[in-house]
């Protein structure tokens, strides 16, 4: 993955991206709270992808931004589609493509699913579902573009951690009332956060079975309650050896103390639904 040259001439939606590419690859110490985080999160879907997806399998990058997952898979041997709403962010990742096949197409989503039913091995959707007014619709939707026994990887804020004070989507009587400010991007565009048990409930509404659901991060990796100004004295492994540390204690201590959750949802095999279908 090539690094650019900063380059006042761009769009102000490349400016942010390669604002956030200094912080998220690059190696920025500006908000090492973010970088941590974003580190970890990035480093776990990579690792589960090459872990249960083949390589060539397609892949398809929801809402993929400046490109930080679709391009590191694609340079694995990965058929990689990058989406996101922004179009003009597809130039900003084409600057940064060097090798692997990865083709573009952006566009709402919802759209763009009848043109792929069951095309893809795994679906991408790294910090999404929480900019989406209807988390249900989202996920019925991306379960039809999946094969059978594909896989969702899944990436969003804890909505049981300790700060968070966004309403949970069960607990929405019209969750239409959102849809004119869904899909902004960044914190500020943050609709739902789910839990554990709303990931579990969702899921089984789209028809998808829970492979794997873990939580990560904490308030000292995330730099928050006044941590972050620990970090920049900090040596990387003291913050890591403590965020491991933390992923060992009892599940609702680290309910509350983690920022992030992340989950992988599978299709079931043709095989396994013909059974259910018999049953």
């Amino acid at each position: 993955m090539r690094r650019l040259t900063y380059d006042d001439s761009w769009p102000d939606s490349w400016k942010s991206s390669y604002y956030y590419d200094e912080l998220e690859i690059w190696g920025s110490r500006h908000d090492l709270g973010h970088s941590y985080q974003y580190r970890d999160r990035r480093g776990w879907l990579i690792n589960a992808v090459k872990e249960l997806v083949p390589s060539g399998g397609c892949i398809l990058d929801v809402a993929g931004a400046s490109g930080n997952f679709s391009l590191p898979l694609a340079e694995l041997g990965y058929r990689v589609t990058w989406n996101d709403l922004r179009s003009e962010l597809a130039g900003y990742v084409k600057q940064k493509h060097e090798s692997g096949e990865i083709e573009f197409s952006p566009g709402n989503i919802f759209d763009l699913a009848g043109q792929w039913p069951g095309h893809f091995d795994a679906v991408l959707a790294a910090e999404v579902i929480e900019h989406v007014a209807h988390p249900d619709q989202f996920l019925t939707c991306l379960t039809k573009l999946l094969k059978p026994g594909g896989r969702l990887f899944l990436t969003t804020p804890n909505g049981r951690y300790f700060r968070c004070h966004h309403p949970r989507f069960s607990e929405c009587a019209d969750p239409s009332a959102f849809e004119s400010t869904q899909f902004k991007p960044d914190a500020d565009g943050h609709i739902f956060l789910l839990d554990r048990e709303e990931c579990r409930s969702l899921a089984a509404g789209a028809g998808l079975t829970i492979e794997r659901i873990d939580l990560m991060n904490n308030p000292l990796t995330a730099g928050h309650v006044k941590l972050g100004y620990l970090l920049p004295y900090l040596p990387a492994s003291i913050v890591g050896a403590f965020e491991k540390g933390t992923r060992g204690l009892p599940q609702f201590l680290r309910e509350r103390i983690s920022t992030q959750m992340v989950a992988i949802l599978r299709k079931p095999g043709a095989a396994e639904s013909s059974q259910e279908e018999v049953r």
